[in-house]
């Protein structure tokens, strides 16, 4: 915060004063990611890693689910980059295109499916479709973590 404050190091953009508290506080938050910035470090990991200390020792449903997801971070990417994907190619040859369409979409770059409208679905639905990917791998991940759990012999899965 102290950088923040001086305006002078941390991020390529400076915050200013403007008409009224809540727009000027939105003025010192906006750090930027690109190019790198210091203090949008500090503006993201700062918080995730409090959060993580003030967490440590609450055991409850909420904190067990994300400790869950937490002790299967790769496999949890893994796994839900190939349910995404296939998702997509499902909603793709619903919407009515053909086998050529999706060999014409993968050749361009960035290889994509066009979605329905050709823009996609609006937030709303993007929402839902994570929050059910998310809550629908958890019982698999559940299940690698206690298979994890009761396998430590084998060295390859703490990469997993």
């Amino acid at each position: 915060m102290g950088l923040r404050l001086l305006n002078e190091y941390g991020d390529p953009f400076p915050w200013s004063v403007q008409k009224d508290g809540l727009t000027t506080l939105f003025s010192f938050m906006k750090v930027h990611k690109y190019p790198p910035s210091l203090l949008y470090m500090c503006i993201t990991v700062g918080p995730g890693l409090l959060g993580l200390a003030l967490l440590e020792n609450v055991h409850n449903r909420v904190t067990g689910v994300l400790r869950t997801y937490g002790r299967t971070a790769f496999f949890y990417y893994t796994i839900h980059w190939y349910v995404l994907h296939t998702l997509r190619m499902i909603v793709f040859f619903a919407a009515g295109h053909t086998m050529t369409e999706a060999d014409k979409s993968l050749q361009t770059l960035p290889m994509r499916f066009v979605l329905p409208g050709e823009g996609g679905y609006n937030l709303g639905v993007v929402y839902l479709i994570w929050i059910a990917v998310v809550a629908s791998l958890y019982p698999l991940c559940r299940w690698y973590d206690a298979y994890k759990t009761a396998h430590k012999e084998q060295w390859w899965l703490s990469y997993l």
